[in-house]
């Protein structure tokens, strides 16, 4: 029996999510369309209007941001390698009589994408579950615009690394930081989605990488979820001791040869 690739792997665990109705599965709310930009922007890196900019929500299926993004008047492209959570974006778009573009394709290959494409593009957590996260930022930086901004969101290293529950001696850390072979999968897990093939990064890939790749980092952020009255092994109580993810604002240097005068043109 032939063995699947990591796409493979991660492809089949996020169709099973969908079907199961699992966490980040889930398309945006009612009280959330109140002010949608102000959900999918809550640090304000975007500014007070998105109307007209072509923005890739890249491997963002599910029907939240790429929704979100539309509400506010943007010209929304949405990438996910999961068929059933691409599904979900095309019927919350329907729904509210919104256009959105979906493309199927791993963050690895946008190659089906126009160079210079978008003004932005938003990424939520979703980096862990590829090899080698330089590969995402070259294809990022070859489809943004000169001065366009890049927000990505990825697993803090140390979170990937700690156990999932805490033991005597609190989470500790039994991965080593420079593993590239992938995590074992876990089930069952709060901290982590069962049935995904996972890789930590470090720090010097993750930051360094996208200065190798063009792109200058502005602002780098650790939203918080501790809760220091939780219950021992939940979210927020780990998200105390192990800090989840880290948000990244970076915006591509200008291309030689390139204008960030550019006229933006929109490809359905």
């Amino acid at each position: 029996m032939q063995q699947m690739n990591t796409s493979e792997i991660n492809r089949k665990a996020w169709d099973d999510r969908v079907n199961r109705g699992n966490a980040f599965t889930h398309s945006a709310t009612e009280e959330q369309f109140e002010n949608p930009l102000a959900v999918v922007d809550p640090g304000g890196w975007l500014g007070d209007d998105v109307k007209g900019k072509r923005v890739l929500c890249l491997a963002s299926g599910g029907g939240y941001q790429s929704t979100l993004f539309a509400a506010t008047g943007a010209l929304v492209t949405v990438v996910d390698l999961s068929p059933e959570m691409l599904n979900k974006d095309r019927i919350a778009a329907e729904k509210r009589g919104y256009k959105v573009r979906t493309v199927e394709t791993t963050m690895e290959d946008l190659s089906m994408l126009e160079e210079d494409g978008f003004d932005y593009v938003i990424q939520p957590v979703s980096t862990c579950y590829v090899q080698d996260v330089c590969c995402v930022y070259r294809e990022v930086s070859r489809v943004i615009v000169s001065g366009g901004l890049y927000i990505s969101q990825h697993k803090q290293p140390v979170s990937l690394q700690a156990d999932l529950r805490p033991d005597s001696r609190g989470y500790v850390i039994n991965e080593s930081y420079y593993r590239i072979s992938p995590l074992p999968q876990v089930h069952g897990s709060i901290h982590r989605e069962s049935g995904t093939q996972e890789f930590i990064h470090r720090w010097e890939l993750l930051v360094g990488g996208l200065c190798r790749n063009g792109f200058q980092v502005e602002d780098l952020v650790e939203p918080y979820h501790g809760d220091p009255q939780a219950e021992r092994g939940a979210f927020s109580h780990r998200s105390l001791f192990v800090p989840p993810y880290v948000r990244i604002k970076a915006r591509r240097t200008l291309k030689e040869g390139k204008s960030q005068n550019r006229k933006s043109i929109w490809i359905p």
